[in-house]
């Protein structure tokens, strides 16, 4: 995550060139070779990704009402390898690869946004945009379902749910199912139902968090990865001071 001037940038069809890391396409696999050192400790990050999608897929969305940004999943139902010379670490699992894109800064339309994707028990993955507008109003709300073969089709989204807040105080919110199943009688008589639950947090920013979080979707008990982006606080002068410090800028 480094930011590099032009002339350290290259692409092609197939490949994307960033500094000494670069990104290929080849017979159905996305191969990440990367090369690069972290911040603020400065320790070697090297190594290759393969990411292998079965398909590819050509849905896009607005995520405003002015079509300016827009998200679609190039290869959301993939698998991933992941081996690491530096630091020495290998995984694999199932993996999502998408694209956003703006014609203008996300701090012009956007308040926050709440992300997340799930993979369903039949091998498809559920993925969830609700997006709230920099006057405070709802955004688009996305839901789609889509299948190993690149297919999609709309996803009804259950109501709102608030989830605990960040080290950096960011409000998190997710849509979910509750679960009665394991609830109890209120006093109302209806079924309290279980909420969704952040089961650990990957990433901790001061204007976006990243999260693993156990919830029901389409009657499924899953565990998703859900993210938050305050685009309020990304274009505070304090967090634009810090983000040099955790993306260093080269040439």
């Amino acid at each position: 995550m480094t930011e590099r001037a032009a002339r350290h940038v290259g692409r092609s069809a197939t490949s994307l060139q960033v500094g000494p890391s670069a990104c290929h396409w080849r017979d159905g696999e996305l191969l990440i070779e990367v090369d690069e050192r972290a911040s603020p400790l400065p320790r070697r990050v090297q190594g290759t990704i393969r990411v292998q999608a079965p398909s590819t897929c050509t849905y896009v969305a607005s995520l405003d009402p002015r079509g300016r940004h827009r998200w679609g999943p190039i290869a959301p139902c993939s698998r991933v390898e992941v081996d690491l010379q530096a630091p020495a670490l290998r995984w694999s699992g199932h993996a999502y690869v998408d694209s956003n894109e703006g014609d203008e800064p996300i701090t012009e339309p956007f308040d926050t946004w709440d992300w997340m994707r799930a993979l369903l028990p039949d091998g498809s993955c559920a993925v969830a945009y609700d997006i709230r507008l920099r006057d405070g109003s709802p955004g688009p709300l996305i839901g789609r379902r889509f299948g190993l073969d690149g297919s999609h089709e709309p996803l009804a989204l259950p109501p709102r749910q608030a989830l605990s807040r960040t080290a950096w105080g960011i409000g998190r919110h997710l849509r979910a199912e509750l679960d009665a199943s394991n609830g109890e009688d209120g006093a109302d008589g209806h079924l309290i139902g279980t909420p969704a639950q952040v089961m650990r947090t990957l990433e901790d920013t001061p204007f976006y968090a990243r999260s693993l979080v156990r919830t029901r979707l389409g009657g499924h008990t899953v565990l998703a990865m859900h993210e938050t982006l305050d685009a309020r606080r990304f274009a505070a002068p304090w967090v634009q001071a810090l983000l040099p410090f955790r993306m260093p800028r080269r040439g």
